[in-house]
């Protein structure tokens, strides 16, 4: 599976984008499908996840309420909507997915087996 990140971009404080994570190669069938972020010289954040058979989800404290991830099955696509952006959440953003996943797996980034290659999101004050 290969997964394409886009729809990152440059917004200012309080703005909203919406992010895509495609798959090719393969489907999202079987497999959780998370979000991560990165900014340098830090640690991979888990800031969402959506097991694809059944819809779960688990979020991160800090975007709860302000995120929300879906998934489109005909297009085999993962989003995450991201509203009321924070200076702090200026960073780039991965996908991944990892297969056959329990909900309190889905935070741990050595649990996904594929990546996407990360698209940039910068929230101006």
């Amino acid at each position: 599976v290969q997964l394409q990140a886009s729809g990152g971009g440059s917004v200012q404080a309080g703005g909203s984008l919406r992010l895509s994570c495609a798959a090719s190669g393969g489907t999202f069938t079987g497999y959780t499908t998370g979000w991560f972020r990165q900014t340098p010289g830090e640690e991979r954040e888990f800031v969402a996840a959506i097991r694809w058979t059944d819809g779960n989800i688990a979020y991160v404290d800090s975007v709860k309420g302000r995120f929300s991830i879906s998934r489109d099955t005909s297009k085999n696509t993962v989003y995450l909507q991201v509203n009321s952006l924070k200076p702090e959440d200026s960073a780039v953003y991965y996908c991944a997915a990892g297969r056959r996943l329990i909900v309190s797996s889905f935070s741990s980034s050595r649990n996904y087996n594929y990546w996407g290659q990360g698209t940039l999101v910068t929230v101006s004050s």
